[in-house]
């Protein structure tokens, strides 16, 4: 069966991380196998931290509530991200029956990433992973991950930065609490990058590469409601 495809930006940040969860959620229910690819792109600036990120230590609240920017919780790991226009977001729902070895966290790391770096570096050369969960240009980071698994399923996702504007990541972000060898402390404005592609012909190389044809259009929209009314802001 095809990978399912789903290009779908909801009214608000909340919704639409909510929207990630309930296709994972989705796909645990169902009796067989299915899995998804799904883009959108926020309206707005906002900060989503991780399932256990420390808001007070990775977010700079002053400048947030100064500015009206939301902080919000994610349900994967990793540490806090600005979004906004300009940056891309994916997330690809796979199941776990189909590819077992993706038990292993990082062998998913690799796996997904790899398959990205691949597509992504027939539109830039250079693109790379590196550290944990990155793909960069050079030795700039243009795209950070994170990923939930459950027992049948896990969704992985991520930011991909093509017109965002950097400045608000010394803005809205304290230096992270771990960082991989080679950012070398650089602050955020010189570690990150705009992967210099247009978003269509992004979208369209990680649909070729992951084989998403098949239209989704049962998305599961009572579930995403609901989890989006749960709170969610930090």
């Amino acid at each position: 069966m095809a990978m399912r495809y789903l290009d779908l930006t909801l009214p608000t940040p909340a919704e639409n991380l909510a929207l990630d969860e309930a296709l994972l959620d989705q796909a645990e229910a169902l009796p067989d196998p299915i899995e998804t690819l799904r883009f959108w792109e926020p309206a707005a600036a906002a900060v989503v931290v991780g399932r256990s990120s420390s808001v007070a230590h990775e977010v700079c609240l002053e400048a947030c509530r100064c500015d009206g920017v939301p902080i919000l919780r994610r349900a994967s790991g990793g540490a806090a991200v600005v979004i906004g226009p300009g940056c891309l977001m994916y997330a690809l729902v796979l199941s776990l029956r189909r590819r077992p070895a993706l038990h292993a966290v990082n062998a998913a790391h690799r796996f997904v990433l790899g398959t990205l770096a691949a597509a992504l570096g027939t539109l830039s050369p250079g693109v790379r992973c590196r550290g944990i969960s990155d793909l960069t240009l050079g030795e700039k980071k243009f795209s950070g991950n994170s990923l939930r698994v459950k027992r049948e399923n896990l969704v992985y996702h991520g930011t991909l930065l093509y017109d965002f504007p950097l400045e608000s990541l010394d803005r809205y972000l304290a230096m992270p609490p771990r960082e991989p060898d080679y950012r070398k402390g650089r602050p955020h404005r010189e570690f990150v990058v705009n992967l210099p592609v247009a978003p269509a012909a992004i979208r369209e190389a990680i649909r070729t590469a992951w084989a998403a044809t098949d239209l989704c259009i049962d998305w599961p929209r009572r579930e995403t409601e609901q989890r989006a009314a749960l709170p969610r802001d930090v």
